[in-house]
C-alpha cells in the first residue's frame, strides 16, 4: 500500500502501530536515509514515476501528504494563488490542469491521479488519508466531491493536532475516505489547548492536552521563544512555557531559543527532542542532512494514527 511523499515516516510509523503495511515513495535522499535506518519500506524516487499498477498486491489504503511549501504563508504563495484553478483541475478528474502551474504546486494533484487510475482499472483503494496545511482545505473539499461521485464516503476539515495527543499546536487540513463504510473524522481524544487555561481544566471526558514537559521530562523548566505564528514580527515573538504544548514544529525548529528560569539561554532542541514533539519515538534514527527540515515536514504520528483508524474502521 503506497504512502506518497512519505517523508521520514510519520504516517508509516502510525500505520505500523496499527498493523497496516505501507511502502513509502519519497524523493528526498535525506528522508530516505532516515526511513531506511528505521526499517520502513521505501522506494527512493519521485511519485511522478509511479502508478497504482506498480503496487498491485494490495489496494487497501492510499496515504499522501504532498509538499506544502507553495501553500504556506511562509512560502512562495504560488499554490494559494492558484487555488481556483486547482479546484477546477480536481473537479475535472485531473484532465484540465493549467499549464502555468509550477511543478511543486502541481504535486497536490498527484493523489487524485492515483485514486482515479486505481478506480478506473477496477482495483480502487478501500481507504484514503490525505493531510496538508490548512490553506489546502478547498482542494480537499474538491477531492471530496470527486470521491463521492466514485462511491466513497468522505470527511474533510481542519483538525488540531493537540486534540489527538500531539504535544504541539498544529492545524492540518485532512481528508479521509472509505469505499465500503461510512466515515467521520476522528473524535478528539484530548482537550484543545487554550492559552492561560490549566492543563487540568476542561472536558472531563477528554484527556489533558500534552505539554513539552510531558514528552521531554529530563529537560527541566524552560520557555520557548519563537516568532512562529506572530506574522514574523521580531518584536512580537511568541513564548511557550515547557508546561504548555510546543508551537507548530517547522523546519526551523533547530533555531528556536530555549530560555531557563534564570533568563539564560539553554541548549536548543536536539533532533531526538524535536522529533518527540512530532510524536516520533525518542530513538528514531534521524539520518542524512537537513534533519530539522525532515522533522518539520513530517506528519505527527498520533494524528496520523487517529486518521488511519477512522479511515479503515
Amino acid at each position: 500500500m503506497p504512502d506518497l511523499f512519505a517523508g521520514p515516516g510519520g504516517i508509516d510509523i502510525a500505520a505500523r502501530q496499527l498493523g497496516i503495511h505501507l511502502t513509502g515513495i519519497e524523493q528526498d535522499t535525506n528522508a530516505v536515509a532516515t526511513r531506511r535506518a528505521a526499517g520502513l519500506p521505501t522506494v527512493h524516487d519521485t511519485v511522478l514515476n509511479h502508478r497504482p499498477a506498480d503496487y498491485p498486491e494490495d489496494r487497501r489504503v492510499l496515504t499522501a501528504g504532498p509538499p506544502c511549501q507553495t501553500f504556506t504563508f511562509a512560502g512562495t504563495g504560488a499554490g494559494r494563488a492558484h487555488l481556483n484553478a486547482l479546484i477546477k483541475a480536481v473537479r475535472s478528474f485531473g484532465t484540465v490542469v493549467p499549464a502555468d502551474l509550477d511543478a511543486r504546486t502541481r504535486l497536490v494533484l498527484e493523489p487524485l491521479r492515483w485514486i482515479v487510475d486505481a478506480w478506473s482499472d477496477l482495483h480502487a483503494y478501500e481507504a484514503i488519508v490525505l493531510e496538508q496545511v490548512p490553506a489546502v482545505l478547498p482542494i480537499w473539499q474538491a477531492y471530496a466531491d470527486v470521491l463521492e461521485r466514485l462511491g466513497y464516503s468522505v470527511a474533510t476539515d481542519i483538525v488540531n493536532a493537540e486534540e489527538y495527543g500531539v504535544p504541539q499546536t498544529r492545524r492540518r487540513a485532512v481528508l479521509i475516505a472509505n469505499l465500503y463504510s461510512p466515515v467521520a473524522l476522528p473524535a478528539p481524544t484530548h482537550r484543545r489547548f487554550v492559552k492561560g487555561v490549566p492543563q487540568s481544566a476542561g472536558d472531563p471526558n477528554l484527556l489533558p492536552w500534552r505539554s513539552m514537559a510531558d514528552v521531554l521530562p529530563g529537560r527541566g523548566p524552560f520557555t520557548v521563544v519563537s516568532n512562529y505564528g506572530t506574522g514574523g514580527d521580531p518584536k512580537a515573538r511568541g513564548r511557550r512555557a515547557s508546561y504548555e504544548p510546543a508551537f507548530t514544529v517547522t523546519g526551523k525548529v533547530s533555531r528556536v531559543r530555549l530560555v531557563g528560569p534564570d533568563g539564560h539561554d539553554l541548549e536548543r532542541f536536539s533532533h531526538a527532542e524535536a522529533g518527540q514533539l512530532q510524536g516520533f519515538p525518542a530513538d528514531h534514527p534521524w539520518s542524512g542532512a537537513d534533519i530539522p527540515q525532515q522533522i518539520g515536514n513530517a506528519a505527527p504520528v498520533q494524528l496520523a494514527r487517529a486518521l488511519l483508524t477512522a479511515a479503515t474502521a
